[in-house]
This record gives structure tokens, sequence and C-alpha cells, in this order.
């Protein structure tokens, strides 16, 4: 019973002591897996750090290269652009060659045709006094400016002809139209002034009848006036 105690105590020690063994060997491997944690974690960092700038490097490359694609883009369609306007300017240009060609093929027949005119032009140089077809032509040119002015001048005598009669047509027209008035006012004055002459006469008549009267009146008057007088008499 005296060493049942102190056995137990030595027990307890040796498992404590084993059991602090346990936990200096459990510290020693957490701190060895911490250890390899924190190198892992900063191994981790490192490379998180790392695909990060590859990201952002990444990034802006990507964003180059949609800005190389953009302008890429931009540059094809301005030179499809540019190819197509040149392409317009070269069939327009073929149109104009094709019509000046056209052209010189007319003018070339038309030289053909009027060739036997040049003839004609130097046969009259040669029996006329001009000295060379460019004085002939000098003349025809001055003939037909001369009938020009000439057509022109006759077409405003025309107008100036035209003009004035229309003006006299219609100072005319405004003269008769005068001329109507006062016939009607003459004949309306007329038939005023006949109207008045008989008034003229009835109102004589009776002035006449009116001094008539008046004589009378003063007859009686002169006779009123007498009697009154006798009267008073």
């Amino acid at each position: 019973e005296s060493t049942s105690p102190y056995m137990c105590l030595l027990k307890r020690k040796k498992e404590v002591r084993c059991m602090e063994n346990v936990l200096a060997e459990k510290e020693e491997a957490l701190r060895e897996r911490m250890e390899v944690l924190d190198e892992k974690w900063r191994d981790l960092h490192a490379r998180r750090a790392q695909l990060k700038a590859h990201v952002e490097k990444s990034g802006k490359t990507v964003q180059e290269n949609e800005m190389l694609r953009d302008q890429a883009l931009k540059k094809a369609s301005k030179d499809r652009e540019e190819n197509m306007k040149r392409e317009k300017e070269l069939l327009r240009a073929k149109g104009e060659l094709e019509a000046l060609r056209k052209q010189y093929q007319k003018l070339c027949k038309k030289l053909a045709k009027y060739f036997m005119f040049k003839r004609y032009l130097e046969d009259v140089v040669e029996i006329s006094q001009f000295q060379d077809i460019e004085q002939v032509i000098s003349f025809y040119k001055a003939l037909v400016r001369s009938r020009k002015d000439l057509l022109q001048s006759q077409q405003w005598h025309k107008q100036i002809t035209e003009q004035a009669k229309a003006l006299l047509d219609k100072y005319r027209a405004e003269k008769a139209a005068e001329m109507q008035q006062c016939k009607n006012n003459l004949v309306q004055l007329k038939k005023q002034l006949d109207q008045a002459q008989s008034d003229i006469s009835l109102w004589e008549d009776r002035w006449a009848d009116i001094q008539n009267m008046a004589d009378k009146n003063a007859t009686k008057l002169r006779a009123i006036k007498t009697a009154i007088h006798s009267l008073f008499q």
C-alpha cells in the first residue's frame, strides 16, 4: 500500500514524460510542417505574383494585339475604300478615254469629209486677194459676226417697234375711252342744260306769277292802309 501510490506516481511521471516526448515530437513535426507550409505559402505567393505579372503582361499584349488588329482593320478598310475610289476613277478615266477615242474617230471622219472644202479654199485663195486660208476663215467669221449683229439689231428694232405699237394702241385705246367718256359727259350735260332751260322757263313763269301776286298784295296793302287811315281819321 505504501509503494503503490509511489509506483503510480512514477508511472504517471513516466506517462507524462512519454506524453511530453510525444508532444515534443509532434511539435517538431508540426514546426517542420509549418516550415514546409510557409515555404509552400511563400512559393505560392511568388507564383501568384508571377501569374499576376504574367496576366497583366498578357492583358497588355492582348490590348496591344486588339489595337494592332483594329488598326489593321481600319487600314484594310481605308485601303479598300481607296481601291474602290481608284477603280471608280479608273472606270471614269476609261469612259473619258473611250469618249475621246470616239470623238477622235468622229473628227477624223469629218476631216476626211471636209478635205474637199480645204481644196476648195485653196483654190479660192489662188483666185482671190486673200493671202491664205486663215484669212478667208477670218473674213468669213467677221461676216458671220456682222450678220449676227445685224440680226440682233433687226430683232431689237422689231422689239422696239412692237413695244411702240403696243404703247400706241394702248394710248389710242385710252384716248378713245376718254373721248367716249367725254361724249357721254357732253350728252349728260346737254340733257342737264335742256332741263335747266325748261326749268328757267318754268321759274320765269312762276316769277311773273309771284310778281303779279306781289303787285296785287301791294295794292291790297295800300287799300288797307288807306282804309285804316280813313278809319283813324
